[in-house]
């Protein structure tokens, strides 16, 4: 069994396992923020690997890597950005200093698995150092911002194409549904006819809106303050450092990333996330709200609702047979009020930060990302388990319809309000049907009343 090693920084000596790709700074992080018991966000992590090979190569082309050392560089930022090295990346996702126990296990971890494609031990500080190295050029306060818009952009563009997917899936059941006459309510109670269709349409619209508002989130995004090192200034940071560093990140990432022109201010405030999130925040109402919906619709089956069928995925009870319950629309609102609170939580946090620096990014990044990981995960959920499967229960809402004072509504223009008054008055103490007491009065044949109840009647807009 390999003997441990011992490292040394400021505060004095630690010894670190042999064979792990942390050192010391990372080992004294694991120890001080024993807080969430969750790993920092994968997507931050791959996100720094992109951000420190930027910094790399612009200190290769500027001279300050010889060219052995900067490839093997080269090939650990590639590892980190890729996933490989997850599992070495340990602090907790909350912590204090800014980000600065993140930046050093990513620092430490690219260092170390560096020195092991050279073939050299881990630790060996003397050939490549994780702050001379590493972090040449480089502040926690700009590489954390940086990575972090890095990861939400990427996560955005994922999110994006979810959207897109649950909006075409409403609208393949918007044409599927069209021709089916349902009760319309307002505050649950039955108001006037309309559509399964039409509906569907509006889930599909509103997803739309949010599709658009998360693709303008990249403009808000896009500005980093890469090269202002601690506070904005550049300290430390060659001028040609400062003006190429993010150009190489921009190539790297294909994103269209570009340098804040207040490098001191874009280091200070934290409001771009706050912006943004209110755009996830909006996703997530939507979600709720249709959510909601499908499973009121869905009600019953027997003696509820009952207009639509959600796809069965899971018995619903322990105790009750037969039973199934709407389980993709319940988990995507607990996603969705999880996305709302984190909301509220990142807004707080970037009003926290004072003078030159927010010390709380790691709770906006770790609330940021979260909600970025559930939107994703429930819109794809509530896609391809629940939208794409549903089926609209025919019978069930032709008997609303004729069994419903709504439709009085679409009849008032044919009949007049006072015979509307008339059969509402029998429906109410006869129990017969709406249609049944047009057609026996006489006051509409079969085949007025049903054109007047038709798919194309309670859609056209206008009388």
């Amino acid at each position: 069994m390999a003997k441990d090693r011992t490292e040394k920084d400021l505060l004095g000596e630690m010894k670190i396992p042999s064979d792990v790709l942390y050192g010391i700074q990372t080992m004294r992080a694991i120890q001080n923020f024993p807080l969430s018991g969750r790993p920092v966000n994968p997507a931050l992590i791959h996100a720094y690997g992109l951000v420190k090979l930027a910094c790399a190569m612009t200190n290769h082309d500027l001279g300050k890597l010889d060219k052995r050392k900067f490839e093997a560089i080269r090939q650990a930022c590639e590892e980190m950005a890729s996933g490989r090295l997850d599992e070495h990346i340990v602090v907790d996702a909350l912590q204090g200093g800014a980000g600065t126990s993140t930046n050093m296990n990513v620092n430490e971890v690219i260092a170390n698995r560096a020195l092991v494609i050279l073939g050299k031990k881990p630790g060996d500080c003397k050939v490549i150092h994780p702050l001379g190295d590493i972090n040449l050029h480089q502040s926690t306060n700009d590489t954390y911002p940086t990575a972090l818009k890095v990861a939400c952009i990427a996560r955005h563009r994922v999110l994006e194409k979810k959207l897109v997917a649950l909006l075409e899936e409403f609208q393949r059941k918007e044409k599927e549904f069209a021709h089916v006459v349902k009760v319309g309510r307002t505050e649950y109670q039955d108001a006037v006819l309309t559509t399964m269709g039409r509906t569907m349409s509006a889930y599909a619209e509103a997803f739309g809106r949010d599709r658009w508002r998360v693709f303008k989130c990249e403009e808000r995004l896009r500005v980093v303050n890469l090269g202002g090192t601690a506070i904005g200034t550049g300290v430390t940071a060659p001028r040609q450092y400062i003006f190429r560093v993010v150009e190489n990140l921009k190539n790297l990432t294909g994103f269209g990333l570009a340098r804040a022109e207040n490098l001191v201010e874009a280091t200070q405030n934290n409001d771009a996330f706050v912006e943004t999130s209110g755009m996830l925040k909006a996703c997530a109402v939507n979600l709720m709200k249709v959510s909601g919906d499908l499973r009121f619709m869905s009600s019953g089956p027997d003696v509820g609702i009952g207009e639509l069928s959600i796809p069965a995925l899971q018995p619903g009870s322990t105790v009750m047979p037969g039973k199934i319950n709407p389980v993709i629309p319940e988990a995507v609102i607990q996603a969705a009020l999880k996305v709302i609170a984190n909301d509220s939580t990142i807004a707080h946090a970037a009003a926290m930060g004072h003078l030159e620096l927010n010390a709380f990014l790691p709770l906006i990044a770790d609330s940021y990302l979260e909600s970025l990981d559930l939107l994703v995960n429930a819109t794809s959920m509530l896609c391809t388990k629940c939208v794409a499967g549903l089926k609209v229960n025919e019978d069930v809402c032709r008997r609303h319809v004729e069994n419903s004072t709504a439709t009085l509504t679409a009849l008032v223009g044919k009949i007049g309000y006072e015979k509307a008054q008339e059969i509402t008055c029998e429906f109410r103490k006869s129990g017969k049907s709406v249609r049944d007491i047009a057609i026996a009065r006489k006051i509409l044949s079969p085949q007025e009343f049903d054109t007047l109840v038709s798919a194309e009647a309670v859609t056209k807009l206008g009388n």
